[in-house]
């Protein structure tokens, strides 16, 4: 994500974004996507945000790096012990990297025509059975929300026809509906999957 407007956003709401914490029903899917890891896993936060999944995670004996295009959300996770660097989803370059790849409402700010090729930048950057955490509001299109950011909305069949066109497998979805920063209730999507 590089939209001025969405990270500049997410800047001055740092605060407010960390206090949201997260829901019981986010907390079960990461709980599960624990479960799922093989011992001594390494996962990447993609979209990390202040990097409270990311520490739930390391508290868990998880070895995980964090990637975030929101200065102080880097700052953020690193005061939180998180290894957190600035970056987009165009610097996930690594290949059969890392054990899991968790996308906790991040990749929703990315255009929705780049959204085939930041899922194949992460089917690459796992290991092979690598696990795949997706985190999405569901929709149609393209639009901002009341503070400004910018959004991608999906539909579930959507979301399934592109993992299984990149080689995923085991595709497992909850939907759901929650508040976020700007205080309106969305339904969501959180998706599991393997690396084929």
């Amino acid at each position: 994500m590089s939209d001025d407007q969405t990270l500049r956003t997410y800047g001055e709401k740092l605060a407010d974004y960390t206090a949201l914490g997260f829901s019981e029903t986010e907390r079960a899917a990461l709980e599960d996507f624990l479960a799922r890891l093989p011992t001594g896993a390494h996962v990447l936060d993609l979209g990390c945000g202040p990097g409270l999944h990311a520490a739930e995670m390391m508290r868990h004996g998880v070895t995980v790096s964090a990637l975030d295009a929101t200065p102080q959300f880097v700052a953020a996770a690193r005061e939180a012990g998180v290894d957190a660097h600035l970056g987009t989803f165009d610097d996930l370059t690594e290949a059969a990297a890392y054990d899991g790849l968790w996308a906790s409402f991040s990749l929703l700010h990315a255009p929705r025509a780049d959204f085939p090729r930041h899922l194949d930048a992460i089917r690459r950057a796992l290991k092979p059975g690598g696990l795949l955490f997706l985190g999405l509001k569901l929709g149609e299109g393209e639009h901002r929300d009341s503070l400004g950011r910018f959004y991608s909305y999906f539909t579930e069949e959507e979301l399934r026809r592109h993992l299984d066109q990149t080689a995923f497998r085991d595709i497992r979805a909850t939907r759901g509906e929650g508040v976020g920063l700007a205080g309106s209730l969305d339904p969501f999507i959180l998706i599991t999957a393997r690396k084929g």
